[in-house]
């Protein structure tokens, strides 16, 4: 909704607010798409949408619960497995640091590496989000960063990590970024997904930059919509995890098109476990 640079154009007022969507077809002009299909695609805050069939994939609804195509199994899932995988490059030993870690992506993130043989800590805006990450999802350490300044942020994070940190997976910003710069080891990565404590422009942590020039840090930002190609990949990697339970998700499930905004102001919040979903129908 900013009307500044970014990477996708600015919402324009009174047009329909995009998001991603999984729903079924109701009427088709493409004789590839059957009438009853389950496809996922850019419908938006909307209860009906017209998309070119060539936007839309069809959803196996037997695989797992089609809500899973816009969370664990759609572009959240995706990101964290590209992130992690394309950009952190994993390697057994070393020690993966996520911010908001029971988010949709973060969440996925820190399973990923866990099975990639890496330690795993995440930091998250309360207790029962950290007794979560490390109860329900396996995570070897959680920290609330609402229990801590900068300061003791870095303190609770080298004590979390005492070989330091080597792949630090970067949604949040602000003072987690802050307290996670001092702990990086040399030749780390930082994957970059998002910035969420700085999206309506209220933090102004300051950072010290000068561990990513002395430890020759990695810091690459991306955006998922910029590889499809990797869709594939991931889902052939991460869909049979999801249905072993090797791979546990969580859905914040909200009924009704009238309290997306509502919603969606949860977000910045940090009130939302997992994957935030609006549900328009049954």
């Amino acid at each position: 909704m900013n009307d500044g640079k970014s990477y996708a154009a600015p919402t324009p007022l009174y047009a329909v607010m995009p998001g991603g969507t999984v729903g079924e077809v109701v009427v088709s002009n493409d004789p590839s798409i059957a009438v009853g299909s389950i496809v996922t695609g850019a419908g938006g805050w909307q209860e009906f949408a017209v998309l070119n069939a060539r936007s839309v994939r069809v959803v196996d609804a037997s695989l797992a619960p089609i809500s899973t195509a816009i969370g664990v199994l759609g572009m959240p899932g995706q990101t964290a497995w590209y992130g992690l995988n394309v950009i952190g490059r994993p390697q057994a030993g070393q020690t993966v640091v996520v911010g908001a870690a029971t988010g949709a992506v973060g969440s996925v993130v820190g399973q990923l590496a866990r099975l990639a043989g890496c330690r795993v800590v995440g930091v998250a805006g309360s207790d029962a989000k950290c007794a979560h990450a490390v109860h329900d999802l396996g995570f070897d350490a959680c920290v609330n960063h609402r229990s801590h300044d900068v300061a003791s942020l870095t303190d609770v994070l080298q004590q979390a990590c005492p070989d330091g940190i080597d792949i630090y997976f970067e949604n949040v910003g602000g003072a987690t970024l802050a307290a996670v710069l001092p702990n990086l080891n040399q030749g780390a990565r930082i994957p970059l997904c998002g910035l969420i404590s700085r999206y309506n422009g209220e933090d102004q942590t300051p950072l010290n930059l000068g561990p990513l020039l002395s430890n020759r840090v990695t810091l690459q930002g991306f955006i998922i919509s910029d590889h499809p190609d990797t869709f594939p990949i991931f889902f052939a990697d991460v869909a049979p995890r999801v249905q072993s339970g090797q791979v546990r998700y969580r859905e914040d499930i909200v009924d009704g098109l009238a309290n997306a905004p509502q919603a969606f102001v949860r977000l910045f919040s940090g009130e939302n476990f997992g994957k935030l979903v609006v549900r328009v129908a049954s």
